[in-house]
């Protein structure tokens, strides 16, 4: 299919799974046409040639750092090797835009609802994670933006996990419903059709114990609720693709890391979306409940990884490849 859209010369740079709209599995498939080989006798002089070597120079120069970056941050051998191939066809020469260029090929970006309408939003994750913090931070932006916000909690039983949600929504004048079932959830959620925003915290799931999981997948079937995957910048980054992708398989669909700011490698980021199939929502890099959720571009993202001098621009346009 690729040589008939693209021509005998066209080569696969990557290829993952993904859901489709309706829940289905597909496969999304990158591929592209490498650039001319140019022979000398086509460049009209030495100056030309000189030319065409120095920018080749430059093109190794931004894949070399492109590489550097993700083995910086710990990123695994096949999703640093998928990166490298996106940016060595593109035909860019500045290391951020390759970057870039990248990761909006490869990755899937869906922000939080910021306005009345969707599915209850519920967070999920290990132990420690940060989702009531980030369960927080989701209804104080929601609130302020004018929105009617309930916020529920299905963690009853960690020592203090209740108290911490409660000591947040008073301060927010919520109510703080809590559901400590599966049906319980479901009667709540009747209760606060009403309301512009849902949200929903939940204890934290042990993904490698089948009883937690299965306790945390009864409680995403108690209706259409979007299940948003938590979890520590800090996390290492292949135990952080394996957690991701058992999360993605009983629900979730989207990703919100935490405790970035506290983080210098951040491989677990581009791990956990690739291994889980997720789409990056927003991330969480302050311990402040007021505007402590930001959207996660594939420009933030970028930013994130590649930190940029202060000053500098990504001013350079993208080349043909």
């Amino acid at each position: 299919m690729v040589r008939e859209e693209m021509g005998e010369d066209a080569i696969i740079v990557a290829t993952r799974e993904e859901k489709n709209a309706v829940g289905g599995a597909m496969v999304h498939l990158t591929a592209a046409i490498e650039k001319d080989n140019y022979a000398a006798e086509n460049v009209g002089d030495i100056a030309s040639e000189n030319w065409m070597y120095e920018d080749d120079d430059n093109e190794a120069m931004c894949v070399e750092e492109v590489t550097e970056t993700m083995l910086r941050h710990g990123v695994p051998d096949e999703i640093l090797d998928q990166i490298v191939s996106y940016a060595s066809v593109m035909g860019i020469d500045e290391p951020r835009l390759a970057l870039l260029s990248s990761i909006e090929s490869m990755f899937k970006f869906a922000p939080l609802p910021d306005q009345a309408g969707g599915n209850p939003v519920m967070m999920v994750g290990p132990p420690g994670s940060g989702k009531t913090l980030a369960a927080a931070k989701l209804a104080a932006r929601s609130s302020m933006n004018g929105l009617d916000v309930a916020v529920i909690t299905t963690d009853t039983e960690r020592a203090g996990g209740l108290e911490q949600l409660q000591a947040f929504t008073k301060l927010m004048d919520i109510e703080l419903k809590v559901a400590k079932s599966p049906t319980a959830l479901k009667e709540i959620l009747l209760e606060t059709k009403a309301f512009d925003q849902v949200i929903i915290d939940t204890a934290g799931t042990n993904p490698f114990d089948s009883e937690s999981t299965k306790t945390l997948a009864r409680l995403i079937g108690a209706a259409e609720i979007d299940p948003v995957f938590v979890l520590p910048a800090s996390t290492n980054a292949d135990e952080a693709g394996e957690i991701a992708h058992i999360f993605a398989t009983i629900g979730a669909q989207r990703f919100l890391p935490t405790r970035v700011d506290v983080a210098r490698r951040l491989g677990s980021l581009l791990t956990a979306a690739y291994q889980g199939g997720l789409a990056f929502a927003e991330v969480s890099a302050t311990a402040k409940v007021a505007d402590g959720l930001s959207q996660l571009t594939s420009k933030r993202l970028t930013q994130l990884l590649m930190p940029r001098a202060e000053g500098v621009k990504m001013h350079k346009a993208r080349k043909a490849g």
